[in-house]
């Protein structure tokens, strides 16, 4: 999404909630769901596993998760157009959840 493009405030969207949200996270978590969703289509999802679980059965998930993380939070803003600085916000957010993920497995 460019930033011309103004999408609906959260209050607009999700008003039965009652919650008012000052940063539109619910707006912005549903926009996440779609980003993570549309990474399963993609050329390494589409086996049966993706690398990504290899990594973490592998036992380096963590390391893995959290690198990426550092990757593409240090490329913000250095590569591509606005909607590319973008995106590296969301990869960010996508291995953020993955190692949470990864973390919550320690424990079972």
């Amino acid at each position: 999404m460019s930033k011309k493009e103004s999408k609906p405030t959260f209050n607009m969207v999700y008003e039965m909630n009652n919650i008012d949200y000052k940063f539109n996270e619910g707006l912005l978590i549903e926009e996440f769901k779609e980003y993570i969703n549309s990474t399963y289509g993609q050329h390494y999802a589409k086996d049966k596993f993706q690398a990504t679980e290899f990594i973490i059965d592998g036992g380096h998930g963590m390391g893995f998760c959290i690198g990426n993380v550092l990757k593409y939070a240090q490329r913000y803003g250095k590569k591509g157009s606005y909607d590319d600085a973008r995106k590296d916000l969301m990869k960010v957010l996508h291995y953020a959840l993955i190692a949470l993920y990864v973390h919550d497995q320690r424990d079972e």
